[in-house]
């Protein structure tokens, strides 16, 4: 197994949340908008339910490509209950291309930026997701992000 991939699970035992509820998510897509907007970045930050938006920001700089890469990393995260960096690495190390074998369509995209909140003994319940940097950025940006926050719950 790959440094990246072993970084990447550890993350995600790491980064679990006793509950999340919509004000949770109004506070953690602040969080991600105000460091990002202190860094200067041009990105884009959605979280969502599956059906349902309860955070977007889109800061000065993104376009509307923003969103349709939102869509598409947040598809990944919610129908594989992973990171969308670590399908994208575990994908990778197989040596597979979905998009070469039609495994996933287009409104898939398997490229690092959109992490799971998943919560204990429930699971994946929204997907956090940001875009316009790179993707190791964006995934970055979401991981710091979600640590934060979850070190200034009680």
């Amino acid at each position: 197994m790959s440094d990246r991939i072993a970084t990447l699970e550890q993350q995600e035992r790491a980064l679990v949340l006793e509950s999340f509820t919509h004000d949770d998510a109004w506070d953690l897509g602040v969080l991600l908008r105000e460091h990002a907007h202190g860094a200067g970045h041009a990105v884009a930050i959605d979280i969502r339910r599956p059906g349902l938006r309860l955070f977007r920001a889109a800061l000065a700089g993104t376009t509307p490509d923003q969103d349709s890469w939102i869509d598409r990393k947040a598809a990944v995260v919610l129908r594989m209950e992973q990171s969308s960096a670590l399908v994208d690495a575990r994908l990778a190390a197989d040596g597979v291309d979905p998009a070469a074998i039609g495994w996933l369509g287009a409104e898939y995209a398997v490229t690092g930026g959109s992490f799971p909140i998943r919560v204990r003994g429930v699971g994946v319940v929204a997907a956090v997701t940001a875009s316009g940097l790179s993707s190791d950025e964006d995934h970055d940006l979401v991981v710091a992000g979600l640590r934060a926050f979850i070190a200034s719950r009680p």
